[in-house]
């Protein structure tokens, strides 16, 4: 409407301007001359009319040639309004998709979703929440058919899609292929908190504590987990690594991998009683006695107490005389009594044995204290009183059996 507005003033000023020549001319008694040959053709006529036919003839080709350019625009034009309907039409599925994702209607999602990431402006999104609607029917490889679509229309560098297939996978129990994700998005951002975080789930569900050992001063380095939660997760992963490797019930295996637990990890209690016990059991106690009774001056504990009672050596009458000297200190400490009366039947005193184990089950009684005391008893040639000790430590570990399963039961109920 604009160019027409232009164009008709345009026509009416050159009509003016040719009016106002025409007349000027008159006024003077002169309307001009204009002579144009060409070849054997010639053309005459006053200078009015030739300006108002020079006037006619521009507008009439200024109007073809403008003509012509909106015929020539006029395909181009078409498509790119079939593209913006089809693109209004694409957000709109969008925005549907979403909703009906939303409310769980997963095969209407994906069906709309799909239908319409061709002309999105936002494919990846399409793409993307369609895997989820597709994973959360069951169609798995659906989902990894628009997981790929996905990846196709994002950079190589981006981790947006790669974070929704692992998420996807782990979702699904399928760590292993959730960690091969992973590991490719760590190689792109080290310290990408998600990834990270992702990982150390994915390593704890399938219970790989090599990998996850690895994993641990990133996610301490870059504050994935609270501190507490970091604490307590190296001492699950190398209690775990310890109990592995003790499982194999090899000296050399064991060591090795004590040797890769940082030192502030070896002064927990609980990790170094594993490392003690693993190494008592590979054979290799004679060279921990030292090392028990290090540990035990800094912190007093029932569990390192029963593995220094359990170290076969040559001169159990020096682990004897160690242990007594800590009654100075813990003269009522039942477990330590009770290891006394194991040591002394080690070294044959008897009478000693038994006067340290009634002294402990005073205190406390234990199924292991009854059970020891029974030995006691029996290797001195009192049977009956072998026997009762033998059957009240029975009574008790029965007792004890039901009370777990009591407690057990009442707290699934």
């Amino acid at each position: 409407m604009k160019n027409l507005l232009y164009f008709a003033a345009s026509l009416l000023t050159a009509v003016a301007a040719a009016f106002a020549l025409h007349s000027w001319l008159a006024k003077h008694n002169d309307p001009g001359y204009v002579l144009i040959g060409f070849g054997h053709w010639s053309l005459e006529t006053s200078l009015t009319v030739f300006t108002v036919a020079l006037v006619l003839g521009f507008f009439a080709l200024y109007s073809f040639f403008r003509l012509l350019g909106v015929l020539l625009r006029m395909p181009g034009q078409f498509s790119k309004r079939r593209r913006n309907i089809k693109f209004n039409r694409s957000q709109e599925a969008l925005v549907a998709g979403l909703f009906d994702a939303a409310d769980g209607n997963w095969e209407s999602a994906e069906r709309i979703l799909i239908k319409h990431a061709a002309n999105s402006g936002a494919p990846l999104l399409h793409y993307l929440t369609a895997a989820r609607a597709a994973q959360s029917r069951g169609a798995l490889d659906k989902r990894d058919e628009y997981l790929q679509k996905a990846a196709e229309q994002s950079s190589d560098n981006s981790l947006t899609v790669g974070l929704t297939q692992a998420e996807l996978h782990m979702s699904e129990q399928q760590f292993e292929q959730a960690l091969e994700t992973l590991g490719k998005l760590q190689s792109i951002d080290p310290s990408h908190a998600r990834v990270l975080k992702m990982m150390h789930q994915a390593y704890q569900h399938i219970g790989d504590w090599e990998g996850l050992s690895k994993l641990l001063p990133s996610l301490q380095q870059n504050k994935v987990l609270m501190e507490t939660e970091v604490k307590l997760l190296q001492t699950k992963t190398y209690s775990s690594l310890l109990k592995k490797a003790a499982a194999q019930n090899d000296e050399a295996a064991v060591q090795a991998c004590w040797n890769e637990i940082p030192d502030h990890i070896k002064t927990l209690p609980g990790i170094a009683n594993i490392y003690f016990a693993a190494m008592i059991a590979s054979g290799a106690g004679s060279g921990m006695e030292q090392a028990i009774i290090k540990q035990l001056s800094k912190h007093w504990d029932a569990t390192l107490l029963e593995l220094y009672s359990n170290i076969e050596t040559d001169n159990n009458a020096r682990q004897l005389q160690t242990a007594e000297q800590w009654l100075a200190v813990y003269p009522n400490d039942p477990t330590l009594l009770k290891v006394l009366g194991k040591l002394a039947q080690k070294v044959g005193q008897m009478e000693k044995s038994e006067q340290y184990l009634l002294k402990s089950l005073n205190i406390e009684t234990t199924v292991g204290a009854y059970q020891l005391l029974g030995e006691v008893m029996f290797s001195q040639g009192d049977k009956d009183k072998a026997c009762d000790y033998f059957k009240q430590g029975l009574e008790l570990a029965s007792n004890e059996v039901i009370t777990q399963v009591e407690t057990i039961a009442a707290t699934s109920a």
